[in-house]
């Protein structure tokens, strides 16, 4: 069974959620410690998606303005890829804030899975800690 959790800098959930991202992102992509943890975890909402209570994925929120969240830190850990989890994962995101616009920058290989939930790529191919990225944006119903 899959729960979805939500958690605060400093909490239980924040912590499992950190884990999983250490796992994916440092040890797994190579990602520097120092790239990977920035100031926005003090305040963003962490995502934590649990199988059969055991964390397996995670994302975090964060406020760009009153109608605008950027998503970012999505990890799926490597046993429960290809489950749906991270269409789970990101569908309690966007319900957890009704009436927002999202934003994004994904890896290249997974602009499929962005697009399939109605994100658009927009500009150039640009790096981030290494990996090639695209800017996205999903517009909420109300400003399409």
């Amino acid at each position: 069974m899959i729960e979805i959790h939500q958690g605060a800098f400093g909490d239980e959930i924040f912590a499992a959620c950190f884990a999983i991202r250490w796992s994916v992102f440092i040890e797994e992509q190579n990602v520097p410690v120092g790239l990977e943890r920035d100031n926005d975890d003090e305040t963003a909402t962490h995502f934590l998606a649990l199988i059969d209570d055991i964390p397996a994925a995670t994302a975090r929120a964060v406020h760009r303005s009153p109608h605008l969240i950027k998503l970012s830190r999505v990890a799926v850990l490597k046993p429960f890829r290809g489950q749906g989890l991270g269409e789970t994962l990101m569908k309690a995101a966007h319900n957890a804030f009704p009436g927002t616009d999202f934003t994004l920058n994904a890896q290249l290989h997974a602009l499929p899975f962005y697009t399939r939930l109605g994100y658009r790529a927009e500009g150039a191919v640009f790096d981030e800690a290494g990996i090639a990225h695209r800017h996205m944006v999903r517009l909420s119903a109300s400003t399409r």
